[in-house]
């Protein structure tokens, strides 16, 4: 669709609030808090049949994260405590028991 520049501008503005109002978001029939009251009242009204409820999904839920390389799913080895570093390979300089003199 091609737009005449002033006819662009008007159509643009509409969407635009005026000076002291404030956008309210998450407002109207799918506002969280009344989501399916809301909805079931509608489709009362409008006398329409909800929808069928799918509680045993197809496939089951695969909570493992997404690799970021290839998408496939991670396979967890270890997990380590929260705000502990894990240890790495001791140092082969530093002595020990095992390879002291």
């Amino acid at each position: 669709m091609t737009l005449a520049t002033d006819e662009f501008i008007r159509r643009f503005l509409l969407h635009v609030l005026p000076r002291g109002f404030h956008r309210i978001r998450h407002y109207g029939l799918l506002a969280g808090s009344a989501r399916k009251a809301s909805l079931a009242l509608a489709r009362e009204l409008l006398n329409v049949a909800a929808p069928p409820d799918d509680d045993n999904p197809a496939e089951p839920e695969d909570f493992r994260p997404p690799c970021a390389c290839c998408g496939g799913r991670m396979v967890v080895i270890e997990v380590f405590e929260r705000w502990r570093q894990p240890r790495g390979p001791p140092d082969t300089s530093a002595t020990n028991r095992e390879n002291a003199p």
